[in-house]
């Protein structure tokens, strides 16, 4: 009894053996007579919508798993009598559910793009994305799920959507490219990616990495309801995006629909703005430093409006806080607007970001149509405690920066400096007749010795109280270009103080003793005075000084003439004035005759860093 069971036993097992090693030996020819040749074009054309081509013979491979590997595939849209390929791979791997396959029916478990190529248009709205097919099981199921929440369901049942797919898919050493003049201009090289999505009700995820522009570029993102999220309902959902450029992440909810929302945190860090702006082709003038910056918020809307709470920013190394907004408009230009308030603040590198604010001798900073000008509209409102412009210590500083349709303004409405306080602003217009530009300032009791050491203009700056007042615009592409174009005017009154950098009895005695001598000769003291006063026209670049007057006492110095910004050169006449007192009455009719006037005269040629006097003899050179 044993024995025969036992040989019954052997008998079952050798015929299970035989019949899986005929299975085996039957899925080539099964797979590849049934389905490859009948089946799997017209099945990936099923789901992605796409005609689907394959011009290179197939293979089967049994081991380790039953795949077929398809060579030279093409994906155009059955509407293209051309049949461009919207997606041309060198090589497939389609993975397959063996027992599906015996059966004569196709079930991909994985499916591997290898060396694609996937050609992009550009959209309106400014996106680079392949051409959509106008069928397909992908699309109908999103569209179905779509219709479920037209219908009013909060969310679409996974349950009512066809199931199958195409599997895992996997895409290695892939591009992206896009049509110009004619010719394909690769936009991303190296693309490696995996996409996971086992079936309608279960999570998704994907993760890229790709080459753009020379820096590589890694992006992840995943959602637990991936068919709410293309249905455009509220999906929970998780994206980043790291370069060395910089990063951005983000967590919350989102929603795919015709106008899509978001809801959640957003993340931003770069090590230089300057250098994420030259990464994404916005050109600037190469002596432009824009800061590092960092910005986390919460963030909420539309594709319309978006709005920034408790945001956190960091430029450079200075912290602030505030709210934002940012609305995509016109011409696919978004605006910024809102109110940012820092402890300290660098403006240089913030206000650089789209005005020229580098200095005129700096090498590029010829080209001040190379800002942010051109790519974004700017509203926003600043404060802080303590800032700096420059070499310009600032306190409670309230400013604003505008930029829109070619016009950028840099305001500062109100700020304390030097003892006193201080107005200034940049206008840039930018015109289809060329760029004017316009800058003024107005300094009101200010200390001229702060004031002159900070701006470098110790030398001859009077050192009271006192009030300054520049107006100076004209047409250029540059800094240099501007200021030799200029028209405006400057002016300043100064209260009782010093003239630093000249030693007036050396100056009287070097000057009676005739020839040339550099001011700089003369520079080791300081002249004590009640009051000085300035003013001066600027036409076409040239300073033309109608009064540049100081005194003391009974002694006037003064200067006139012309200071061409080209060239920086000097053309002065000056003077210095010296009433003796009356002499004693005559008796006869008790009248002082007039007090008798000394008076110096001297030329002031050579530049505006090295000035050398020239003595005048005789009377008035007027």
């Amino acid at each position: 009894m044993t024995s025969s069971w036992i040989r019954r036993g052997l008998w079952v097992v050798g015929i299970a053996a035989v019949a899986a090693a005929l299975m085996v030996a039957a899925l080539p020819y099964v797979a590849s007579n049934r389905i490859v040749r009948d089946r799997i074009a017209w099945e990936m054309s099923r789901w992605t919508g796409y005609r689907v081509t394959i011009s290179g013979s197939p293979q089967v491979e049994v081991w380790p798993q039953l795949s077929a590997v398809l060579t030279e595939v093409s994906m155009s849209r059955w509407s293209d009598p051309e049949r461009t390929p919207v997606i041309y791979a060198e090589r497939v791997e389609v993975g397959l559910a063996a027992m599906a396959a015996l059966r004569g029916e196709v079930s991909f478990s994985s499916t591997r793009l290898v060396r694609p190529t996937v050609r992009v248009e550009r959209t309106a709205s400014g996106l680079y994305l392949p051409s959509l097919p106008e069928s397909g099981s992908i699309g109908y199921s999103i569209e179905l799920a779509r219709g479920m929440v037209r219908s009013g369901a909060v969310e679409p049942d996974p349950k009512l959507v066809p199931g199958g797919a195409l599997g895992n898919i996997e895409i290695r050493d892939g591009r992206i490219v896009t049509a110009i003049n004619g010719k394909d201009s690769e936009v991303l090289s190296g693309v490696s990616a995996k996409a996971n999505w086992p079936a309608p009700g279960a999570a998704a995820s994907f993760s890229a990495s790709a080459i753009w522009r020379g820096e590589n570029v890694t992006v992840e993102a995943a959602t637990q309801k991936p068919l709410a999220l293309a249905a455009g309902s509220s999906a929970p959902i998780s994206f980043s995006v790291k370069s060395a450029p910089a990063n951005l992440s983000f967590e919350g909810k989102a929603g795919l629909a015709a106008n899509p929302f978001i809801d959640g945190d957003v993340k931003f860090q770069s090590p230089s703005i300057r250098r994420v702006m030259e990464w994404t082709g916005m050109r600037m003038a190469s002596a432009t430093t824009i800061a590092a910056m960092s910005v986390s918020s919460h963030v909420s809307g539309d594709a319309e409006r978006v709005k920034l709470d408790n945001t956190q920013i960091t430029l450079g190394k200075n912290p602030g806080t505030g709210v934002l907004d940012l609305a995509f408009g016109e011409h696919g230009r978004p605006t910024l607007s809102g109110t940012l308030a820092f402890e300290t603040l660098d403006l240089g590198p913030f206000v650089s970001a789209f005005t020229p604010l580098a200095a005129p001798a700096s090498p590029g900073a010829d080209d001040i149509d190379a800002t942010l000008a051109g790519f974004i509209n700017l509203d926003l409102r600043l404060s802080a405690a303590k800032a700096t412009a420059g070499p310009i210590p600032l306190n409670s500083l309230a400013a604003t920066a505008q930029v829109r349709d070619g016009l950028s303004v840099f305001d500062v409405s109100d700020a304390s400096a030097f003892g006193g306080n201080i107005q200034t602003g940049i206008r840039f217009d930018r015109t289809p007749g060329g760029t004017q530009a316009e800058m003024r300032l107005l300094a009101s009791d200010i200390n001229g010795a702060a004031f002159g050491e900070a701006v470098g203009m110790t030398r001859l700056m009077p050192t009271g109280k006192g009030n300054i007042s520049v107006i100076l615009k004209g047409p250029g592409k540059g800094w240099n270009s501007i200021m030799e174009n200029a028209d405006g005017s400057i002016s300043a009154t100064f209260g009782p103080g010093s003239l630093s950098g000249l030693d007036l009895a050396a100056f009287v005695k070097r000057n009676a003793e005739g020839g040339f001598f550099p001011l700089d000769e003369v520079a080791n003291g300081s002249v004590p005075i009640d009051g000085a006063e300035f003013k001066a026209n600027v036409a076409k670049g040239v300073v033309r000084i109608e009064k540049a007057q100081a005194n003391h006492g009974n002694s006037r110095l003064w200067l006139t003439g012309i200071m061409p910004y080209a060239g920086r050169g000097l053309a002065l006449t000056g003077g210095i004035s010296s009433q003796q007192p009356p002499p004693a009455s005559n008796g006869e009719n008790g009248e002082a005759p007039a007090s008798p006037t000394n008076q110096t005269w001297f030329f002031v040629g050579g530049s505006w860093s090295a000035p050398f006097i020239s003595p005048i003899s005789g009377s008035s050179p007027n």
